[in-house]
């Protein structure tokens, strides 16, 4: 919208020529998206409140969340709100990456939505089964797989980090390697999300380590110098990351110890699914294991948790799983976890961003 605006002003006043830079856009989407979260989020928990839309905490969980019961939930909502409103404004629509990376956040956080609507109207911790959300995270992952084969610039190459001359052509398999990049980090960001702001920040660190791989990918001067797979079209989606890390901030403002809102299934599984994108558009899916290790960890101590217990007839491995929670249980104060696993989401951002001089 203003980005076509002032684009065509600044065919006849060249002070509107700075809009033309990604960068400048980068921090308008990034400050759109932000401002907005603040100046209506106070009003959006008031509204969500009235309606009671709120937390219901898990019966199994540790004791001391009970006092979150009854917080507004599905933050997320706002979030998305924010951040598309902010792409409205500054993002060029014409990259097709941009289009169905929006696609899919919105059509995941369909299903979260879903989720959190189930859960608040049964007043009981459940909403979509395990299969329901499976089997629709799967379809809209397939549908994006098989979308960006319609990009002439997209290639179904999966390339190692570090390594600029080994590469895999997936061909028609990339379709399937893509709902599982999507579906597993959708799902692993969902699980992360049970601390306030212990979500939030690593999804904030992700995102920002990824703008700046898209930022790169999509200007050909710099993806040359660096040596990393140029994607015409990528530096877009780095706008786009703008926008969801400014809601993101905007968000933590209200998120953050002793939290006034949750994200909900609505904004993790969404959030998870627009880091997903962002590592298939710029074609560095295998650092989304080093950029998001803080999820990889949550999500594998789940899956280590439930196995361990079945193979073993009841025996655990963790006091509780997530990993999140065994911590909770060993006494440590819940500010203290979620600042510790931000510091741990930091490292692992930055090791991810060193790959960009590692060829």
């Amino acid at each position: 919208m203003l980005y076509e605006l002032f684009l065509d002003l600044s065919e006849h006043v060249s002070v509107f020529n700075v809009f033309r830079y990604i960068t400048f856009r980068i921090i308008l989407a990034a400050l759109t998206s932000m401002s907005l979260w603040l100046i209506l989020g106070s009003w959006y928990i008031k509204t969500i409140k009235s309606f009671r839309v709120n937390q219901i905490v898990r019966e199994d969980g540790p004791r001391g969340h009970s006092s979150k019961s009854g917080t507004p939930t599905m933050g997320g909502v706002l979030l998305l709100f924010t951040s598309f409103t902010a792409c409205l404004l500054w993002i060029n629509w014409s990259s097709g990456y941009v289009r169905i990376t929006w696609l899919v956040i919105l059509l995941f956080g369909l299903v979260g939505f879903g989720d959190d609507y189930l859960k608040v109207t049964k007043k009981r911790n459940l909403g979509l089964t395990g299969k329901q959300k499976l089997m629709a995270q799967c379809v809209i992952g397939l549908l994006a797989g098989l979308l960006l084969n319609l990009i002439p610039s997209h290639t179904p190459v999966l390339t190692v980090p570090g390594l600029k001359f080994l590469s895999l052509d997936l061909g028609p398999l990339y379709a399937l390697f893509a709902t599982l990049i999507l579906v597993g980090s959708s799902n692993a960001v969902n699980l992360t999300d049970g601390l306030d702001g212990l979500a939030i920040g690593p999804i904030i660190l992700a995102a920002a380590t990824y703008m700046v791989f898209a930022y790169c990918s999509g200007n050909s001067v710099i993806s040359n110098h660096l040596q990393i797979l140029g994607v015409p079209g990528a530096s877009e989606v780095a706008v786009l990351l703008a926008a969801l890390i400014g809601g993101g901030l905007g968000f933590l403002w209200f998120n953050s110890y002793p939290a006034q809102i949750f994200l909900g299934d609505v904004g993790s599984l969404s959030l998870g699914a627009a880091l997903g994108m962002a590592a298939i558009v710029v074609k560095q899916e295998l650092l989304l294991i080093l950029v998001g290790g803080l999820f990889v960890i949550e999500a594998l101590s789940v899956i280590l948790q439930v196995t361990f217990f079945k193979a073993t007839r009841g025996r655990r491995i963790l006091q509780m799983a997530p990993l999140h929670h065994h911590f909770e249980l060993l006494g440590w104060p819940e500010s203290k976890i979620t600042i510790r696993f931000w510091i741990i989401a930091i490292i692992l951002s930055l090791a991810g961003l060193s790959t960009l001089k590692l060829r």
